[in-house]
């Protein structure tokens, strides 16, 4: 049996090869940390909600699943596991998905015990001084101003800008439209020691091609015609502080090249100027394109893209921050609110279920619109409710389990009528039950356990077991 003391180091092995594990041990044994053993993806999951680890040496072949899609669940985790890939039948592909999902290496079971304790050691080091690096007061203390959740996701996010704000590297912020880019440009400037100057923000997909040379370099007076003064542009007024490229991916190819060299020299001269002018500035860029498509199809200067991506942030979908969706949505309320000059309003028990519902395509900025719509379809109203919602809203959350609904209605006894449509009791009780499922679903994928499930969600095992019965899900 595995035990794990402590105050200790802890190394979990999600590995069906007992031999393999008993090796590791030893090996981890002498290096005086915790070890413990997973020969399964719903073991492993077990393990990891019993407690934290440093390191997490995965296998891809499991009985029950590939651990390649376990792994972004596991950086995902509270403790910031570091993740190492061990595998007896590697391959370039799965090399490639395992780094760019977070992790730290990618090795073979061939490897020696002396090649394996030095990879552990190796990581270990870095998880030690990446934590005092990042410690969670650093986080708590960052200037986020409108910057709402507590995800996983976001947490990454945040460390991220706290790493930012401990250098004055290059920033690359990726992410859908409405994810909250311009807000994280905004964290990384003010969290910095540029923060008492000024960040200034470029739009590179609203700049005319035309003029974007002008704008970003400025001219001297008289170098074309209508230009009776000098001008300093953007780059010029962004010395000592930040520049904000908002949607890079927009920036034309001759451009590209031109700001490559800036970069590298923090040089420029302007249109009609025999002088090079200076700006120490830090370049922040953002978009919802993929960069590197962009970049192989020869749209996007590799050499270009490499310089602006010294430290990459990364922003999640909505639908990927579940937990996030009633802070945000309770903000925004409240937001709108005060800004109508109403008081704040009460909600319904079901209103966060519709938003959680919902798969909101549109992600934070779509939020902050349907709950301007809220508070004004509920203008003086103290109670806001679904019905309060877009139609749009409302009718994919309702289209969304109609399928699930009638199956469930008809097993029920609950026939739909010669025109399609249900009693209003049946139709009430199968949008419950999709509720229900999806509450159940989440519950069971996020507690990993029956009995983490009875603690978070107040039922008894019995109960828990029979809705997992009703509904065909898995008690894991």
């Amino acid at each position: 049996m595995d035990k794990l003391e402590e105050g200790q180091v802890r190394i979990l092995a999600i590995d069906d090869d007992e031999d393999f594990c008993y090796a590791v041990r030893r090996i981890v044994g002498r290096l005086g940390h915790g070890f413990m053993s997973a020969a399964t993806v719903a073991r492993a999951r077990e393990c990891v909600a019993s407690g934290a680890f440093d390191l997490i040496l995965l296998d891809v072949g499991l009985p029950d699943g590939n651990g390649l899609d376990l792994l972004p669940e596991l950086k995902n985790l509270p403790s910031g596991p570091e993740v190492v890939i061990i595998t007896g039948a590697g391959d370039a592909r799965g090399a490639e998905l395992a780094i760019t999902n977070g992790a730290w290496d990618y090795i073979e079971k061939t490897a020696s015990a002396k090649e394996i304790s030095l990879t552990i050691r190796r990581v270990l080091q870095y998880h030690g001084e990446r934590k005092k690096a990042l410690g969670p007061e650093q986080v708590l203390s960052l200037k986020r101003d409108s910057i709402i959740g507590e995800s996983p996701g976001m947490k990454k996010a945040l460390d991220k800008v706290a790493r930012a704000a401990a250098c004055d590297a290059n920033i690359l912020i990726t992410g859908q439209t409405g994810t909250g880019k311009e807000l994280f440009a905004n964290a990384v400037h003010a969290n910095s020691d540029r923060s008492g100057h000024d960040l200034v923000v470029v739009d590179c997909a609203a700049m005319p091609e035309n003029l974007a040379e002008n704008l970003l370099f400025g001219h001297k007076k008289g170098s074309y015609t209508g230009a009776d003064a000098n001008s300093r542009g953007l780059i010029a007024m962004a010395d000592r502080g930040s520049l904000f490229l908002d949607e890079i991916g927009e920036l034309p190819l001759t451009l590209q090249k031109t700001l490559l060299r800036v970069l590298q020299e923090k040089r420029f001269r302007p249109l009609g100027g025999g002088r090079e002018i200076s700006s120490d500035f830090r370049l922040i860029a953002a978009t919802n394109r993929d960069l590197d498509l962009m970049a192989e199809e020869g749209k996007f200067r590799k050499d270009l893209l490499f310089r602006i991506r010294s430290l990459h942030i990364e922003l999640p979908r909505l639908c990927e921050r579940d937990s996030d969706v009633k802070k945000l949505a309770r903000y925004y309320l409240d937001h709108h609110c005060d800004r109508q000059g109403l008081d704040s309003k009460g909600v319904s028990a079901d209103f966060f279920d519709v938003l959680a519902a919902y798969h909101w395509p549109g992600n934070v900025r779509e939020l902050a619109h349907t709950m301007e719509h809220v508070v004004i379809a509920a203008l003086n109203e103290p109670t806001v409710f679904p019905t309060h919602l877009p139609n749009q809203v409302r009718v994919a959350v309702v289209t969304s389990g109609l399928g699930a609904g009638k199956a469930s209605a008809q097993a029920s006894g609950h026939d739909y009528g010669p025109d399609g449509m249900p009693a209003l009791s049946a139709y009430r009780e199968m949008v419950l039950a999709n509720y229900e499922k999806k509450y159940l679903s989440d519950l069971m994928g996020r507690t990993r356990s029956v009995k983490s499930a009875c603690s978070v969600s107040g039922l008894s095992r019995s109960r828990l077991y029979a809705l997992l019965k009703k509904y065909d899900l898995s008690g894991r």
